[in-house]
C-alpha cells in the first residue's frame, strides 16, 4: 500500500516514527493510502531546515516574491482538475465542489501577487528638526498553518500565500485525512521558483501539533478546525509566546422574514445546507422562518426540493449533488444527533439515516435531513453537526429570531432574507456575528477583504486572508533617524516632543 510521508527541503521524504493512519476513500469506505505521522524529532528537523532556508527568502524583494506566486497561481490553474481529483478522492466531494475548493485558495494566491502594495511601509519626513520616520513591514520568520479536513485546498492556500509572501517559512500541518492535496501544492509552489526549504509540509497528529506549538522558533500559528481545538491551539500557542490566529467551530443561522422570496430561500437554503455534505464551517445549519405562516410554506417548498437531491461517489459527476461524509466516525456521531433530534421531540421531516448507494453500501453517507420544531435546547440545535442537516426553529417575531442569533455561542457566519431595506440594515448592524448574508447564504467575502468569525467561531485579533493576513504574518519596526545638518544643541535629559 502506498505510504504518504512529509515535504521536506523540497523533496517527498519517509516518515521516521514507524506510525501511520489509514487515509479512506470516504466513498467505498475502503482504506486507499497510509500517512506517515511524524515525531516532534521530525517536526523540529524541519523546523531547523526552514530557518535556514528563510533568511534568503526575506531578503528576496517582495516584487520577486510575487512573481513566485504569480508562477504558482498559473500552475494552480492548470493542474486544476488533477487538484480537484486529489480533494475529492480523500474528502469525498464532488468534482465540482472540489474545483471549488481549489478555485477559492486560487483567489487568496492572486491577492498575493499585488501583495508589494499591501507590505509598505510609512514615511514622514521633517517629523522634527531634521528628524524623519518612517516604518516597514518585516516577515516574522518560520511560521505555522494547522489544515483541517473539510477543505483541502482552500485553507492550505489560505495559510501559506500570506505567509510566504510576507518573506517567512511555513510549516504546514494537513489534515492527516487529506494529506496529498497539500503535498502537491507544495511540489507547485518549488515549481513556481520557492526555494526549497521554505514551505514544509509535516503529516502528524496531537504529537505534531503540540511540537508545533512548543518550538521556540515558530513565531506563529494559523489554525481551523473545531472549537475545542481552537482554544487548546490558542491557549497553548499564546503562552509560548506565539502569535495565534484560531478559527473554530459554527452554528450558522438564516432568518427567513415574512416579505421573503420563498423560493429563493428554499433554494439557498438547500445548497448552502447540504453541499459539500454540510461539512462547511459556513454551512447554514438552522432555518429561522418569522412567524407560522412563513415557516409552513418555507417547509412545504423544502421537503420536494430536499428529496430530489442525489447523494453519491464524486466518480458520478454531475449526477450527485453531494458526497459522503468524511469518516464511519462522522457518519455515526450524525446519524447519533440525527436520533436525538426526534428523541428530544423535534419533527423530522425528511430522514437520511437510511441512506444506501448501491456498489458503495460502506461509504459513509448520510442523506440529508430536514427537522422542524427545532428548539435552543435541543443537542441539534446547540452542536455543531458538521453534516446533512438541516435544522427549523421557528420565532415569532423578527427581534426573537435577531435574539437567538445573539444568544448563539457561535457567530462564524449568519444570513438574512428579505425585500425590507431596513430590516436588512438593522440586521446586518446589530447582529453580533462576523459574517452577514442578506439575500445571500454562504456570505464568504472575496480574497481582497478577509475572512473570520466572532464569539467562539475565532480566537486571536487578526483574520484569515487580505490586509489581516499580512499583518499577521509581518511585524512592524520603526525607525526615528535624524540628520543634524548642521543643527546645533546640547545634552538633554528631558523626555519632550520631537519638533
Amino acid at each position: 500500500m502506498q505510504e504518504i510521508g512529509h515535504w521536506i527541503n523540497g523533496k517527498l521524504v519517509a516518515g521516521t516514527s514507524g506510525r501511520f493512519t489509514d487515509v479512506y476513500n470516504p466513498a467505498t469506505g475502503e482504506v486507499q493510502t497510509r500517512v506517515a505521522l511524524a515525531t516532534t524529532a521530525e517536526l523540529d528537523a524541519a523546523v531547523a531546515a526552514a530557518a535556514a532556508a528563510q533568511p534568503v527568502w526575506a531578503a528576496t524583494n517582495p516584487q520577486r516574491r510575487a512573481r513566485v506566486m504569480m508562477k504558482f497561481g498559473d500552475l494552480i490553474n492548470a493542474h486544476m482538475d488533477e487538484l480537484a481529483e486529489l480533494v475529492s478522492r480523500e474528502h469525498g466531494k464532488t468534482l465540482p465542489d472540489a474545483r471549488g475548493d481549489v478555485q477559492r485558495g486560487l483567489e487568496v494566491i492572486e491577492v498575493c501577487m499585488g501583495a508589494p502594495a499591501l507590505l509598505k511601509g510609512e514615511y514622514t519626513d521633517s517629523a522634527g528638526p531634521g528628524i524623519d520616520l518612517y516604518s516597514m513591514r518585516q516577515p516574522l520568520g518560520v511560521v505555522a498553518g494547522i489544515a483541517p479536513f473539510n477543505f483541502p485546498a482552500m485553507i492550505p492556500l489560505w495559510k501559506m500565500g500570506p505567509a510566504l509572501v510576507a518573506g517567512n517559512a511555513m510549516i504546514l500541518k494537513p489534515s492527516e485525512r487529506c494529506p496529498s492535496t497539500s503535498i502537491r501544492l507544495a511540489q507547485l509552489a518549488q515549481e513556481a521558483g520557492l526555494p526549497d526549504g521554505v514551505l514544509q509540509v509535516v503529516n502528524g497528529d496531537k504529537e505534531v501539533v503540540d511540537a508545533i506549538l512548543d518550538n521556540e522558533t515558530v513565531q506563529a500559528v494559523g489554525f481551523v478546525g473545531s472549537t475545542p481545538i481552537a482554544q487548546y491551539i490558542y491557549g497553548r500557542a499564546c503562552s509560548n509566546g506565539k502569535r495565534a490566529q484560531c478559527f473554530g467551530g459554527a452554528k450558522n443561522h438564516m432568518i427567513i422574514m415574512p416579505d421573503a422570496d420563498l423560493d429563493k430561500a428554499a433554494d439557498a437554503l438547500v445548497g448552502a445546507g447540504f453541499g459539500a455534505a454540510g461539512e462547511r464551517c459556513m454551512a447554514i445549519s438552522v432555518a429561522v422562518p418569522v412567524g407560522k405562516e412563513t415557516a409552513d410554506r418555507l417547509i412545504e417548498k423544502l421537503v420536494p426540493k430536499i428529496e430530489k437531491l442525489k447523494v453519491g461517489p464524486y466518480t458520478a459527476g454531475n449526477d450527485v449533488d453531494f458526497g459522503p461524509v468524511i469518516t464511519k466516525q462522522a457518519q455515526d456521531r450524525i446519524n447519533g444527533l440525527i436520533g436525538s433530534g426526534v428523541e428530544q421531540g423535534a419533527t423530522l421531516v425528511v430522514d437520511g439515516r437510511a441512506l444506501k448507494i448501491q456498489g458503495y453500501e460502506n461509504g459513509f453517507y448520510v442523506g440529508p435531513t430536514l427537522f422542524d420544531d427545532v428548539t435552543p435546547e435541543m443537542d441539534i440545535y446547540r452542536q455543531e453537526i458538521f453534516g446533512p442537516v438541516l435544522s427549523t426553529v421557528r420565532m415569532d417575531s423578527y427581534e426573537d429570531a435577531l435574539k437567538l442569533v445573539i444568544d448563539n455561542d457561535y457567530g462564524n457566519g449568519t444570513a438574512i432574507f428579505t425585500a425590507d431595506g431596513d430590516t436588512a440594515r438593522d440586521f446586518a448592524s446589530r447582529v453580533n456575528v462576523g459574517m452577514v448574508g442578506i439575500n445571500f447564504p454562504i456570505p464568504v467575502p472575496l480574497s481582497y477583504y478577509t475572512f473570520g468569525g466572532w464569539k467562539k467561531s475565532a480566537f486571536g485579533d487578526l483574520n484569515q486572508y487580505g490586509p489581516d493576513a499580512l499583518r499577521f504574518y509581518t511585524k512592524t519596526k520603526t525607525v526615528t533617524a535624524r540628520w543634524f545638518s548642521g543643527i546645533k544643541d546640547g545634552a538633554s535629559l528631558n523626555f519632550k516632543a520631537l519638533d
